[in-house]
């Protein structure tokens, strides 16, 4: 399995290319941020883990924007990968987010992958023009006129939320396309939609179990006609080896551990005492 971190940005505490480049130098694999564009004041919407308006963290308020952290972090790196855990896609128009992501995966020499979510928060949707009920529709229609961008000559689309003519986009990423992860909570729902549009599944902090997610998924993935193997992230808490050595036994490809809101000095100790006991080589 491969190790990485998720760093919940803010406007306090460690910088993106600080933590980026603490945790290449210490032996892990990648390295993901989170994406908010804001959080409206007056709510509808419950949070996944308060199960009301109540935010569990107020760093929800205060989240760098997510491809600014990652190019200062691709400045400081040459090795680890560098994704979201999550971003919000169907909030921003696919050309210029499309455009920002190849310019990401090429100067970062291929590293980039997205990790994206249909979005818990629908009021912020909702001022973004998204609605609820259409959230996983234009999250699709969304990476598919991206992927056309990172593909073709000579793109066009025409969807329901997304329509454009023949069009040149420069630069294509160095890899093939972006790859795409889908944060969601695991369930037959979500398996089908991420085994037409992803590539690889990354966990929610109140997953539970996952023996029986990870069979699930799998048979989805073959059932859709998909060939290999879905990548499978598994976000952690403290940790754990012999959860890890069973994650590893379900085919966990990689894990990803939560970096602690303190200052720059406290999370540099955090990193090199976890990699100490995933046994990294720095």
């Amino acid at each position: 399995m491969r190790y990485g971190i998720v760093l919940f940005t803010s406007d306090r505490g460690i910088t993106p290319a600080d933590a980026a480049a603490t945790a290449e130098q210490a032996g892990f694999d990648s390295f993901y941020v989170p994406e908010h564009t804001h959080i409206p004041v007056v709510r509808a919407a419950a949070h996944p883990t308060t199960g009301d308006a109540t935010l569990p963290d107020d760093r929800y308020l205060r989240t760098l924007d997510p491809w600014v952290a990652l190019a200062t972090a691709t400045a400081v790196t040459e090795r680890i990968t560098l994704s979201t855990a999550v971003a919000l896609p169907a909030e921003h128009h696919p050309i210029a987010l499309a455009k920002t992501l190849a310019s990401l995966d090429f100067l970062s020499g291929g590293r980039v992958s997205l990790g994206v979510g249909f979005g818990w928060n629908t009021d912020e949707l909702a001022h973004h023009g998204v609605p609820a009920n259409k959230r996983r529709t234009v999250l699709r229609e969304h990476l598919d006129a991206m992927r056309a961008l990172w593909t073709t000559e000579e793109a066009s689309f025409a969807g329901d939320f997304v329509n454009f003519g023949p069009s040149w986009s420069w630069p294509k990423p160095v890899q093939k396309s972006i790859p795409v992860l889908l944060g969601a909570a695991g369930g037959e729902k979500s398996f089908t939609w991420l085994a037409k549009n992803a590539d690889g599944w990354i966990t929610t902090p109140t997953e539970g179990e996952l023996s029986a997610k990870i069979e699930l998924l799998q048979r989805i993935w073959r059932e859709q006609g998909r060939t290999g193997s879905p990548e499978i992230i598994a976000l952690a808490g403290a940790h754990n080896a012999e959860q890890l050595a069973r994650w590893a036994e379900l085919g966990v490809t990689e894990v990803v551990f939560g970096l602690p809101d303190r200052d720059a000095d406290a999370v540099r100790g955090y990193l090199g005492k976890l990699a100490g006991k995933l046994g990294l080589n720095p």
